[in-house]
């Protein structure tokens, strides 16, 4: 079984979200998926993507 990582990037969220990576940099963009910019990378928390995809899928 593979460890969960607490740092994701952008491809990893994407992959968890069913969405592009790119549609994932914009939510971050606009504050509405919790992620941090270190350089020119976003990192998302695990905890913070799977509240995210929780609050989508009771949206639903």
């Amino acid at each position: 079984m593979q460890a969960i990582k607490p740092v994701l990037r952008s491809k990893d969220v994407a992959h968890i979200l069913d969405m592009s990576p790119d549609d994932v940099i914009h939510l971050a963009r606009k504050g509405k998926l919790r992620a941090t910019k270190v350089g020119k990378y976003w990192q998302y928390r695990y905890r913070d993507v799977t509240a995210y995809k929780r609050w989508m899928e009771k949206r639903d």
